[in-house]
């Protein structure tokens, strides 16, 4: 038995006959997530990757999937932070099934959120066949179909974040704005929104995330019309059926923007003890 000082400067007590019991299962699963992704990447190389990823299919799915998802974010954070705020701050009636109803569609299977969307605004839908009639609109198989679906399947992650971050902001702090006289707006904008930025920021990398990689919902509620409704994953699908070497260097690309945003996330996590260890000593 030794001792080892863990980065947090802690003792952690192991053993190192028993070692193995940690490593080997660990390492096995190690292999099962990188394994896949690296004979991804190795196929990628043996094909003629620039010309792929450079041909009209593959920039017009890339620039869909980016404005779509953008616009999803941005929907997220003005709906959504609102929301996670009363989740957070607010006892109500009824929350709890609030919170359970926002949870949703994370759970459910892809297949079954384009469904739902496709009864609810679909041309003949429950609420569809009424926007059609009273204002001329129709959802289905267009660009702002994606950016419902991507929505629906990923403000619920950002909601999820961002009421976190607001839950552990001190409530001390709230009472101690309301004394000297700030109004409600001051409050959010000025203190909570402020304490909560790295809550918000990591919620909408995660919704950006999520609405990148959307599929099921989409295919089933906007369809796979090239340069409308084909995002990534769609054109991925696409270029699985017809050409493979498509399919892999779109997917590479895929996971090279998907990396990139989830380091982002995981440098804003880990600086954010350092930054409260600040807070604490000037503050």
């Amino acid at each position: 038995m030794r001792l080892r000082r863990s980065s947090t400067h802690h003792m952690v007590t192991t053993n190192s006959r028993f070692d193995w019991l940690f490593v080997v299962p660990g390492l096995l699963l190690v292999i099962l997530l990188g394994l896949p992704l690296l004979a991804l990447f190795l196929r990628a190389s043996n094909s003629d990757f620039f010309r792929y990823a450079l041909s009209d299919t593959a920039l017009t799915a890339l620039k869909l999937s980016l404005f779509t998802s953008l616009i999803s974010v941005m929907v997220s954070l003005l709906v959504g932070t609102p929301l996670a705020y009363i989740l957070a701050r607010w006892d109500f009636p009824g929350r709890a099934a609030l919170e359970l109803l926002i949870d949703l569609p994370v759970v459910l299977p892809p297949s079954v959120a384009g469904l739902a969307l496709l009864i609810a605004f679909g041309r003949q839908g429950v609420f569809g066949s009424w926007l059609a009639a009273s204002f001329g609109i129709s959802l289905p198989f267009t660009t702002a179909a994606v950016v419902i679906a991507q929505t629906f399947v990923s403000a619920p992650l950002f909601i999820r974040s961002v009421r976190i971050g607001f839950a552990g902001i001190d409530p001390q702090l709230e009472e101690a704005a309301h004394v000297e006289g700030a109004t409600q707006w001051q409050l959010i904008s000025l203190v909570m929104l402020p304490l909560a930025r790295h809550a918000l920021i990591s919620g909408a990398i995660l919704a950006w995330t999520r609405a990148l990689g959307e599929f099921g919902a989409t295919i089933l509620f906007a369809g796979n019309l090239q340069g409308v409704t084909q995002t990534m994953p769609l054109a991925i699908y696409l270029g699985f059926e017809r050409d493979l070497n498509v399919a892999v260097v779109l997917s590479v690309m895929l996971v090279i923007v998907s990396l990139i945003l989830l380091g982002v996330m995981r440098k804003l996590d880990q600086s954010q003890p350092k930054q409260r260890r600040v807070n604490e000593r000037f503050g």
